[in-house]
């Protein structure tokens, strides 16, 4: 693998701003890729496109910045079109954008709070994929990456919204990737485990974060799944552990 084995690729991450997703924007930025980030601002899309020009050098282009609300699905439809006629291709996806919802008894949590996750986490991820696969089948070597949790296991009381996005989550990519068996399209999930991210300083508020993993420590498994050497399709990446299933 070369030092830039991204040279000349498209990659779209979404959550770009911040945490796991501004980490891997800028490893796909150090590894050649050309960028097309996604954020709820455009002022915060703005500091990481100075970041990747500082990552590029001079003569650095920066990103494609799109001011996205993955609540807002037709703004997701439009993506695909949108970037076939400025890139004719993607290369590569990284889905890492999500929210937490509330930590509440599957009976107290609200309609609006119990759509607001399944939008952003589960719906928006489809939308997306969707919207990009025409895309993902014009690379020589298409790449999805969409993220899970442990939580998706179901044996966490007051994780419902969460738990059930990321099950979903799970069950998406896996079905993708089963439809794309006969494709260059290779489509993985990653299960972080314990980051120091504001999401999870959200969900231990007591938890001392400098005991975890940073995001830029898990970049690199984004690098990896990004690659044209990668093999695997349909599974899920356990980051702690470094199991693979």
């Amino acid at each position: 693998m070369t030092s830039r084995p991204l040279a000349g690729k498209i990659a779209l991450v979404t959550g770009a701003t911040r945490g796991i997703g501004r980490a891997v924007a800028i490893a796909y930025a150090q590894a050649g890729a050309h960028l097309v980030l996604t954020g709820r601002t455009s002022g915060a899309l703005e500091e990481i496109d100075d970041e990747i020009r500082t990552v590029q050098g001079k003569g650095g282009e920066g990103a494609t910045l799109v001011t996205l609300n993955l609540k807002h699905g037709e703004k997701i439809d439009g993506l695909g079109p949108t970037l076939y006629q400025r890139f004719g291709k993607l290369d590569v996806v990284a889905a890492c954008a999500g929210i937490l919802g509330p930590l509440t008894p599957l009976g107290h949590c609200t309609a609006d709070a119990w759509n607001d996750v399944m939008a952003i986490n589960l719906t928006a991820n489809w939308r997306l994929l969707r919207t990009l696969d025409p895309l993902l089948q014009r690379s020589e070597a298409g790449r999805a990456i969409l993220v899970t949790s442990g939580a998706a296991s179901g044996k966490n009381a007051y994780w419902g919204p969460y738990a059930v996005s990321k099950a979903g989550i799970e069950t998406l990519g896996k079905t993708y990737a089963a439809e794309n068996q006969t494709t260059k399209v290779k489509v993985n999930i990653v299960n972080p485990g314990p980051i120091r991210t504001r999401m999870r300083a959200q969900a231990f508020p007591g938890e001392d974060p400098m005991t975890l993993k940073t995001p830029e420590d898990i970049a690199p498994l984004f690098l990896k799944l990004a690659s044209v050497d990668v093999d695997t399709s349909g599974a899920i990446y356990d980051f702690k552990t470094g199991a693979v299933r």
